[in-house]
């Protein structure tokens, strides 16, 4: 059965990576209390999330308020509730707040239609959030993405730790 959270204030919505560059694992994570949702993404959609949530800042005013920058740390239990799949974005105006949801992946078959069960079991995550927590949000995404692996100055390819086989040197 798919779980669902809808969370009106959050004190914190983050993301994070955890392992070494190279096979880090990229998590979401909202909090409000002791109550907590993380879901396991890809780096790619956490970048994505960012952009397109910088859009939709760039016409709203600047925010008041940020997140203090240790509340946007991942907190245990970082255990993923579910991986994401398709991810919405809005704003309410009548709130001022910017809405995020979160859905699970949903698997498809071999025509390319999902599996019927697991649509209808899906899990999901909603969070409102304020112009700031949105902006912090995008701060750390921006940071977390880019504390990878570097890109080698030839080809543009992530270079590993233990060294890397440029395609252009030959």
């Amino acid at each position: 059965m798919g779980i669902f959270f809808d969370f009106e204030d959050v004190d914190a919505f983050t993301v994070g990576a955890v392992g070494r560059p190279g096979q880090r694992t990229f998590l979401i994570q909202a909090r409000r209390g002791r109550e907590r949702v993380t879901v396991k993404c890809e780096k790619q959609q956490a970048a994505a999330i960012a952009e397109h949530l910088r859009t939709v800042l760039n016409d709203l005013p600047p925010p008041d308020d940020r997140p203090m920058p240790a509340a946007l740390e991942l907190t245990p239990p970082i255990e993923a509730a579910f991986v994401l799949g398709a991810i919405g974005l809005g704003y309410e105006r009548s709130t001022d707040r910017v809405l995020v949801q979160l859905d699970e992946f949903i698997p498809v078959d071999d025509e390319g239609e999902p599996e019927l069960e697991v649509l209808e079991d899906r899990s999901r995550v909603r969070v409102h959030l304020t112009r700031g927590q949105v902006l912090a949000f995008c701060d750390q995404a921006d940071a977390t993405v880019a504390a990878g692996r570097p890109p080698c100055m030839w080809c543009s390819l992530p270079m590993d730790p233990d060294g890397h086989v440029c395609p252009r040197m030959n």
